[in-house]
């Protein structure tokens, strides 16, 4: 990964401290080195190798296409999150996280929609036919609007990932992205719980200078994924021009027919992205290929219950996810209905009906 971050550097910027040992919370355990002055010191050796793991299941996560959806609502980490996924075009929340943002999402965008509305009547000159008091009021709403949803404006579906600073603080986002299967990515003090992340970055959630390092290095290996995107579709675009060409070389020769054709070995399916099912995420994903399902159709074969055993297999935090959609998103997948799917998506839940 281009932009890998040193123990140095985390130990430059504060990631090491923690919270009082008081305030602790005994599923941090595994990730605090030791205890000083009545702080809890974190490990920085196993931050660095967790932040490698969510570095790379971001990048796979830009690399198909989705969104991540950042939220941070603490003084310390607003600006800093504003900035870092702006830079990738990544929505985010920093103000106040709106209830129902995710489990209610369809009202949500009616609220982005509005929105909109309010700048084609600035346009079309309608704004203007308005009195002054009406003005007034449309303006406050539009101010409102922006403030609170004016950086997910464009987030037409719900994101495939969350990223969140202070889990103890955005404790109503991780629920709702629970609820729905949502992948969850933190940055986790010693005073919160870690058994309710996908992905966990043991770190001081506090300082500005903590958050600002972590953040930088995310945002790369998003940046690095979404590069990765745009130079596969180039080399597809290419690939396809360059093909016709090819085809006039590859006539064989009559003495080629004449000989018996020696049989190819016949290749294992190249693994599919099952990600692209709502509700699977980059964790779930390896859960399954180490199962033996490694793509769309592999999914659509298995049972709503064969899916809940292997999840259950896997642990407790797996146990609660709801498989009951993947098939039947797997089949439209398989099939390469992907505007169908695409369209399903968008019309429930996370992929619960």
């Amino acid at each position: 990964m281009a932009n890998k971050v040193e123990v140095k550097d985390l130990l430059e910027a504060g990631v090491h401290f923690g919270h009082l040992t008081r305030k602790w919370n005994p599923n941090m355990a595994p990730y605090i080195y030791m205890e000083r002055n009545g702080i809890h010191v974190i490990n920085l050796y196993k931050t660095v190798a967790k932040l490698e793991e969510t570095n790379e299941a971001l990048k796979k996560i830009a690399a198909s296409g989705r969104k991540i959806l950042f939220v941070a609502t603490k003084k310390q980490a607003k600006d800093i999150v504003a900035e870092k996924a702006g830079n990738v075009n990544m929505p985010y929340i920093t103000e106040r996280w709106p209830g129902g943002m995710l489990t209610n999402f369809v009202t949500i965008r009616k609220a982005v929609k509005k929105m909109a509305s309010i700048d084609r009547m600035k346009k079309d000159g309608t704004f203007n036919t308005l009195s002054k008091k009406e003005r007034l009021q449309v303006d406050r709403l539009r101010a409102k609007l922006e403030k609170n949803l004016g950086s997910i404006s464009e987030m037409t579906r719900l994101p495939a990932a969350l990223f969140i600073v202070d889990t103890m603080r955005e404790h109503i986002a991780v629920k709702e992205a629970q609820k729905l299967n949502i992948p969850i990515f933190a940055m986790v003090d010693t005073n919160s719980d870690p058994r309710q992340i996908d992905f966990i970055v043991p770190s001081n959630d506090d300082a500005s200078k903590s958050i600002e390092v972590i953040m930088a290095s995310v945002t790369a290996a998003i940046a690095e994924g979404l590069t990765e995107r745009k130079s596969e579709k180039q080399s597809d675009k290419e690939g396809g021009d360059e093909a016709k060409p090819k085809e006039k070389k590859a006539k064989a020769t009559s003495e080629e027919k004449a000989a018996p054709a020696a049989k190819a070995p016949k290749k294992a399916p190249a693994a599919d992205d099952l990600t692209k099912v709502e509700g699977i995420g980059p964790k779930i994903a390896e859960i399954f290929q180490e199962a033996g399902i490694n793509t769309f159709a592999d999914l659509a074969d298995k049972s709503e219950e064969d899916l809940k055993d292997i999840l259950t297999e896997s642990g407790p935090r797996y146990a609660s996810k709801n498989p009951a959609s993947w098939p039947k998103q797997a089949q439209m997948a398989a099939d390469g209905k992907w505007d169908e799917l695409q369209e399903w998506q968008d019309s429930v839940k996370g992929g619960v009906e």
